[in-house]
């Protein structure tokens, strides 16, 4: 079935784009990391900047956990440039990563103009595991800046979940029941499911925890 854009579990399409860092080819541009792609609306607008702001602030994280990011908006390179001037010489920060300049061709590939939200783009985030699979995509309407730190929190609980072969519960790692803790993976049969209770500390034999691996 053609979907017309790309969904959990695909590959990410190949392209080549142009950006404020020259010409890129995506997703061979960061083999062997994640990235995060996202688009805003526009340029010079004002939760765009609150956006950019917050992502530059945490860009030395993302680095840390070998995750690259790139931006992208319906607008000129050129725009771009001149928008990262105006937050280097009103908000004193030099925004480091690329931003792709698209002219629809990546939107509409990536399914990122919605029609009953208006001609821009509306504020999607991709995350690509360094095998150039996409693990998770969020939008946002204009109307509503994104959450860092929920960004940044869900490239951490990839890493985990895929060094340490578990699951992340809901708002780790601070979880209302088990706190920074990990869900083990439920038993696949009967045996393992009569004995997973004296393996772990568990609600039930589906629901079974462990502390997170240093």
């Amino acid at each position: 079935m053609d979907y017309g854009m790309p969904l959990i579990g695909d590959k990410f399409p190949e392209m080549t784009v142009q950006t404020t860092h020259g010409k890129l080819t995506l997703p061979q541009a960061f083999e062997g990391q994640w990235f995060i792609l996202f688009s805003h609306p526009a340029d010079f607008t004002p939760v765009c900047t609150t956006e950019f702001y917050a992502f530059q602030q945490r860009y030395p994280e993302f680095r840390k956990l070998n995750t690259e990011l790139i931006g992208l908006s319906i607008d000129q390179v050129f725009s771009h440039i001149k928008w990262t001037e105006w937050i280097s010489d009103n908000l004193d920060v030099e925004i480091e990563f690329p931003i792709i300049a698209d002219h629809g061709q990546v939107a509409e590939k990536l399914g990122l103009v919605h029609p009953g939200a208006g001609s821009s783009t509306v504020r999607a985030v991709f995350f690509i595991d360094p095998k150039g699979t996409i693990r998770a995509i969020l939008y946002y309407p204009a109307e509503l800046g994104r959450n860092f730190d929920e960004i940044l929190r869900m490239i951490k609980g990839f890493q985990v979940a895929d060094s340490q072969k578990v699951a992340i519960p809901a708002n780790w790692p601070n979880n209302e029941l088990i706190g920074d803790r990990v869900i083990v993976p439920p038993a696949s049969d009967v045996v393992s499911a009569k004995t997973r209770m004296d393996e772990y500390e568990c609600y039930d034999w589906w629901l079974c925890h462990k502390p997170l691996e240093k």
